[in-house]
């Protein structure tokens, strides 16, 4: 399920405790660059984030045959964006727990 699908199905079904959502992770990219390594499929992705932290996905085709820039970047940026979902995530949880502590 993507992203947008879930964020939907989580609002169909009243879920509003303090979460993570796609505009959030938007929000704090950016930047973003892209490289292809030469003579390689290998496709790096790295977003800057508004604190200046750094991450970075990347994506290589098996065969030069099937290598398609486009798709590159896609799925290099999806990769780094499961990242940032995750440094996020655990932030938010830190903060719930910090405000719990009081």
């Amino acid at each position: 399920m993507n992203e947008k699908k879930t964020e939907e199905k989580l609002q169909e079904l009243g879920l509003n405790a303090p979460r993570l959502n796609p505009e959030h992770i938007d929000n704090i990219i950016i930047d973003e660059y892209y490289h292809i390594v030469p003579n390689t499929t290998l496709t790096l992705c790295v977003l800057t984030l508004r604190n200046g932290f750094t991450v970075s996905g990347e994506s290589a085709a098996a065969s030069p045959e099937n290598f398609n820039e486009k798709i590159g970047r896609e799925i290099s940026k999806e990769n780094a964006r499961n990242k940032i979902w995750a440094l996020e995530g655990y932030l938010l949880k830190q903060k719930l727990y910090i405000s719990n502590l009081g």
